[in-house]
């Protein structure tokens, strides 16, 4: 496609390319000298990006606010905690977001893409005082907020091809748990202590499948061969996944180690904890057996049998993950509070139980869903919680307190459990507060010291599902990603194969070609280790300059948004302002529009073609604010 170079395209460049070299500074060679907590800090401590530092380099390339910080309104007790918080201490705070960026905002929030045109012009419209909350209610619990949230917990739960075609199943099960707003401790027990003859049965028994290592090939034929999974491995495996996602609790280290002589500078808690503290808590899972099916005489490897068979938890075993188990005591007992099962109960619902009524079950679970909303986590990373660092009255000498706002977090785990594990409702809570509605643009000098009270809405770049998704939406080419009833381990669902739209509506990323190129550029995840947020690079300007994941999708052909304007207006003004509403949520600025119309009088398809490819290559449109 022949771009020209507008002006307004040139700044996602220097944006998109700009944190790229502190990632390169912070990348060392591992130094034997160095001391263990040292090499452990990239590990637990991999802080996100300096989220004000990033906003500002976003919101530089916006157009300026024309309000001025004032206070807000109080609509409920985060409002009174983090703005309390700003009084007291004298940090001023961005305005409240513009309903533009509120809409546009809300809609990548809850439902994992853009607004369309239509959706911007309504709500704009719109002068009911309670719109912003009206568009919350009516956007969680709906299909593209079912989606978008499904495939967040598909991605943290690595779901993929280790579960066969189960994992259909399970991504039901969650778009199902999300729809009907089902307690989230529910299904996290469900998870826990779920049993199958099959996976491709009991949907929530796919992320205990998941999760096995295979061992030694085996001999027998009748499914009951154990060694073709390393049984112990996998129980550790998902003791230390249960940590991670349910209590924010990182113990892979203490998986290997004691805690004392590598974490005492990384973790004050878990440097506490013992190698033979972990294997109490997976002893949880000693009974559990992962027995793959087999057929035409062979394993196979997604489709499994969980049961609790097994005989026990070894400590002495030989690991083909870590070093030899060290030996000690093999009865389970809970990490957090040493709790011990009572007696005739099955460890694994007794783990579900603990795990889930422990208090830091709720504290992670909001500051997760508070992370993935606002941008950065009271706790952050969400998933590296120092339990020794929660009460800042009660600290281990030399250390500060770890949540940005201790007291904001608690009253957040309250009102979840006092709720019944509503996830609709946190949402609700959170997305109708100021705090989340502020606007990312903050007049005056901004001092980073102002992030930890969330003075502003920090800006994030899209996911790569988000951004194709977004072009869909603005440019109204649909993707085509093939749900199939064949699966990659020969099996068949007996049914035809059907197609969907929306990266974010399938329950396993399968992109080809130049789509799967796209979007790993941007940070799609393979699910073979946990997520991580989209980072910049150099190679994503490229992709978002020249793929025709974009470059195609705007050509006035095909019946796409340009080819539909262009021939249903004769008003060149008229497309350009569509064209902006469609990809970027707003109208163009008087110079702006000045440009586009000065191009479009020498070509009127290019013109328009190039318009749109221009705002796709924009920090409005690439990123969250």
């Amino acid at each position: 496609m022949n771009c020209v170079p507008f002006l307004l395209a040139l700044s996602v460049l220097a944006c998109l390319a700009a944190d790229t070299e502190p990632e390169r500074k912070a990348t060392q060679k591992s130094d034997m000298s160095q001391m263990p907590s040292d090499v452990h800090a990239p590990l637990l401590q991999t802080k996100s990006p300096q989220a004000g530092r990033l906003t500002e380099r976003v919101t530089a390339q916006l157009p300026k606010p024309s309000a001025t910080s004032s206070p807000v309104p109080h609509r409920n007790f985060i409002d009174d905690e983090i703005f309390g918080k700003m009084e007291r201490d004298g940090v001023p705070h961005a305005p409240l977001a513009t309903d533009q960026e509120f809409i546009r905002r809300i809609k990548l929030d809850l439902g994992g893409h853009i607004p369309s045109s239509a959706e911007v012009r309504e709500f704009l419209r719109d002068s009911s005082p309670r719109k912003h909350s009206s568009t919350i209610d009516k956007l969680v619990g709906s299909p593209e907020f079912v989606d978008k949230w499904a495939y967040f917990f598909m991605d943290i739960l690595r779901a993929n091809g280790k579960m066969g075609r189960g994992h259909t199943l399970f991504h039901y099960m969650l778009k199902e748990s999300l729809a009907a707003d089902r307690p989230y401790d529910d299904w996290v027990r469900d998870i826990i202590a779920s049993s199958a003859k099959s996976n491709y049965v009991v949907a929530s028994s796919n992320p205990i499948v998941r999760e096995h290592v295979e061992g030694k090939p085996g001999e027998a034929a009748d499914g009951n061969d154990l060694s073709k999974v390393n049984q112990l491995d996998t129980h550790d495996e998902l003791a230390i996944l249960y940590g991670k996602i349910f209590l924010g609790i990182n113990t892979s280290c203490i998986s290997c180690h004691d805690g004392a002589g590598h974490l005492e500078r990384v973790n004050a808690y878990l440097s506490t904890r013992r190698r033979s503290d972990f294997f109490q808590q997976s002893a949880f899972l000693a009974h559990t057996r992962y027995i793959p099916h087999v057929e035409s005489s062979a394993a196979v490897m997604g489709h499994f049998l969980v049961d609790d068979g097994g005989s026990g938890y070894d400590t002495k075993a030989d690991s083909m993950l870590r070093t030899k188990r060290s030996g000690g005591p093999n009865a389970p007992k809970f990490l957090l509070t040493d709790e011990s099962p009572q007696s005739g109960a099955e460890p694994r619902d007794e783990l579900a139980r603990m795990l889930t009524a422990n208090p830091q079950f709720a504290r992670a679970a909001v500051n997760m869903f508070w992370a993935k909303l606002m941008g950065v986590g009271i706790v952050d990373p969400y998933d590296e919680f120092d339990l020794a660092r929660l009460d800042p009255k009660h600290l281990p000498e030399g250390w500060d307190a770890q949540p940005s706002n201790p007291e904001l977090l608690e009253k957040l785990a309250v009102y979840f459990r006092e709720n019944n594990y509503s996830v609709h409702k946190l949402f609700k809570l959170i997305c109708n507060s100021s705090a989340y509605q502020l606007s990312a643009r903050f007049p005056g000098e901004w001092q980073e010291k102002y992030s930890k009270y969330y003075a502003r809405k920090f800006a994030r770049m899209l996911s790569a599902e988000e951004l194709h998704d977004s072009i869909v939406v603005a440019t109204e080419r649909p993707g085509k990603f093939v749900i199939a009833s064949k699966h990659e381990d020969g099996t068949s669902d007996g049914g035809a194969s059907a197609s969907v739209s929306m990266a974010m509506q399938v329950s396993v990323p399968q992109p080809r070609g130049e789509l799967k190129s796209f979007l790993a550029a941007f940070g799609e995840s393979n699910r073979g280790a946990p997520p991580r947020p989209p980072s910049p690079s150099p190679l994503q300007p490229i992709m978002m300059m020249r793929s025709p994941v974009v470059n195609d999708r705007v050509l006035a052909q095909k019946d796409s948004r340009v080819q539909r304007l262009l021939d249903t207006y004769k008003d060149n003004g008229k497309v350009v302002e569509e064209l902006f509403m469609a990809t970027i949520s707003r109208e163009p600025m008087a110079a702006e529009k000045a440009l586009v119309l000065a191009a479009m009088e020498k070509n009127r398809v290019e013109g328009a073609q190039n318009l749109q490819w221009a705002l796709f290559n924009i920090a409005e449109f690439l990123y969250n604010f």
